[in-house]
Parts: structure tokens; C-alpha cells; sequence
């Protein structure tokens, strides 16, 4: 018995040394041919934009063209089915956002696919502040001054948003909640509609994601008054964070890079060394940057992983905060 015990032992551990071997070439010989990333978010979406300027710059080192693959509808659906179903063989990926990853896990009776058991992580590649802004109607200039405001007017005031259940209007009902304050949601299909609206006094306030306002709030057509992210953002340093009123808080969407589950480690790993060689070049993050995202420069398949825990477990956390029912 002992020698039996001893034979399978070393029969273990022979093949194991083998997959690992086999993995390691698998890793070398890859990529042999284009690879595809499905997105959820149709041409000329902010994802879309991100997606397609990485993929570029990843395609020159890696030798190999990245296709994307626009699969929009079905809030992140469509997309995130097709990427589930695709072979794991390290030619197709998802570069997905937390709405795909995170958040329809909390606003979905049923989801059609399992984001923790139908992917695997890669990367993270950028994060993306949202930003509460003001019309330039408003008298204050600050947080304080809008909260001020609002409860003065309980219910009178407008907040646009993508919609209740969007990131944009999870964020507003948090803000809303924090400060004990109550405001009329006035949800949009497009963010430029709700801009123009904003300047044109339809609606008092605003909350969607930093690259949707930049250029308005350098121009004076509208108040930035506070960020999501944890720190102030290089674009807009003079805003104050959120977590300057409400301390610790941080709330930022993030789009990163999947894989079908099963796709081999050795394939991952070596995917996340080559993302992270492009998201350390100046000129790729000052783009990145000036697309509304701060690009994640160092953050292996086991932080991601990790990272992905952690958002699953806080937003559980602001989802039952905020009362957001499943649909």
C-alpha cells in the first residue's frame, strides 16, 4: 500500500510538471493568430474608445491583430453571452465594465450568465470617476451649497442620470442617502441630451462619468462640484472628492479584460505582463487620462481576482444602502 501511495505520488506530480510544461509552451507559441475582444457597447461608445486605442497598442507588442467586436443591448446581455460561450483557448476575450461584471448581479432577477464562474480575470485597465455637477443657474459653488439647496427643496429638484438602476443613478440615490437629502430622478438614453438640459435649467443637477463633462466644465457651462474617485483627478484637481464630505467614499466604475473560463493560466498571465508593459507607456496613460480613465499601471491576475471580490462584496454593500430591488 505504501508503494502504491508512493507510485501515484510521483504519477502526480509527473503530471502536473507536464501540464505546466505544456501551459509554458502554450504561453510561448501564443498569440498564432488575431484575437478577438466583444465588448457590450455599441462603436463610439466611451468603452468602445478605450477599448479600441489598448487593443492598438497592445497589438503592435503582441504581434498580432486585436479585433473588437461590438455586441450592445440587452444592458451588457448580448455581449456578456457571447463572450461566455466563446472557446477558451486565449483568442477571445471581454473587455467588460463593472455595470457587465458587478452591478447586474444586483439588478437582474435572473442573469443569464455568472460573472464570477463563466470568466476569468485578466486585468484591470482603467478606472473612471463620475462627477456631480451643477447647471450655471445654480447660485453656490459648492457641495455643501447643493445640499443646502436640496434640503430646502425636498423632492424639487432634478437630478439627470442614465437611470435609477444605472451606475450614474446608483451614485446619485448614494449621494442622495448620505446627505439625507431627496431629489427627482430624471433618467436619459443619452448623456449629451442630459447636458443640454442641465444648461438649459430643465434640470438642476447632474451625475454621469467624468469624460462625459470634462469639456463642459472647462468651458464654464457647468459646476463641477464634486468627484467619485478617492483622490482628486488630474483633470480636474480643484473639484473635491466626494469622500471629503462623506469620509471613505469611493465609487468609480472600471472596465477591465476577461477571459472565458477555462483559458489557460499560462495565457492569462502572460496577457496581463503584456497590458501592463502598454499601460506604463507615458503616452498611453496621458491618452487614457484624457479619456476619462486612470489607467491601472501594476495589478497581477491574482490582485484582479482579488479586486473583484472586494467589488462584488461593497457594492452588495451600497445596493442594500440605496434599496435597489432586482428586476
Amino acid at each position: 500500500m505504501q508503494r502504491r501511495t508512493f507510485n501515484r505520488g510521483i504519477l502526480g506530480a509527473a503530471v502536473a510538471m507536464t501540464t505546466g510544461v505544456q501551459g509554458t509552451a502554450w504561453a510561448q507559441a501564443w498569440p498564432a493568430k488575431p484575437i478577438k475582444w466583444i465588448l457590450s457597447q455599441p462603436p463610439g461608445s466611451g468603452p468602445d474608445i478605450l477599448a479600441r486605442f489598448v487593443a492598438d497598442h497592445l497589438s503592435r507588442r503582441l504581434g498580432q491583430a486585436i479585433v473588437v467586436d461590438n455586441r450592445p443591448g440587452g444592458q451588457n446581455v448580448i455581449g456578456a453571452q457571447a463572450a461566455m460561450r466563446s472557446p477558451a483557448d486565449g483568442y477571445t476575450f471581454y473587455y467588460a465594465t463593472t455595470a457587465a461584471m458587478v452591478t447586474n448581479v444586483f439588478t437582474f432577477k435572473a442573469l443569464p450568465y455568472d460573472p464570477e464562474k463563466d470568466f476569468a480575470p485578466v486585468r484591470l485597465v482603467g478606472r473612471s470617476p463620475f462627477v456631480i455637477a451643477a447647471g450655471p443657474a445654480f447660485a453656490g459653488n459648492t457641495l455643501a451649497d447643493a445640499i443646502a439647496q436640496a434640503k430646502a427643496n425636498p423632492d424639487k429638484l432634478a437630478m439627470a442620470t442614465e437611470g435609477p438602476k444605472t451606475f450614474s443613478g446608483m451614485l446619485a440615490d448614494s449621494f442622495a442617502a448620505m446627505s439625507n437629502i431627496r431629489f427627482t430622478h430624471v433618467p436619459y438614453n443619452k448623456a449629451p441630451d442630459a447636458i443640454q438640459d442641465l444648461i438649459g435649467g430643465r434640470v438642476n443637477f447632474i451625475c454621469l462619468p467624468e469624460a462625459a463633462l470634462l469639456s463642459y466644465v472647462r468651458a464654464g457651462q457647468i459646476k463641477a462640484l464634486a468627484v467619485s474617485s478617492a483622490q482628486r483627478t488630474a483633470n480636474m484637481p480643484t473639484v473635491p472628492t466626494l469622500a471629503e464630505t462623506f469620509a471613505g467614499f469611493e465609487y468609480t466604475g472600471w472596465n477591465g479584460l476577461f477571459a472565458p473560463a477555462g483559458t489557460p493560466a499560462a495565457i492569462l498571465d502572460h496577457l496581463n505582463r503584456e497590458l501592463e508593459a502598454v499601460l506604463k507607456q507615458p503616452e498611453v496613460a496621458q491618452r487614457l487620462l484624457g479619456l476619462g480613465s486612470i489607467p491601472e499601471v501594476k495589478m497581477s491576475v491574482a490582485e484582479f481576482d482579488a479586486f473583484m471580490r472586494a467589488e462584488r462584496s461593497r457594492w452588495a454593500g451600497i445596493v442594500k444602502a440605496i434599496g435597489i430591488k432586482p428586476e
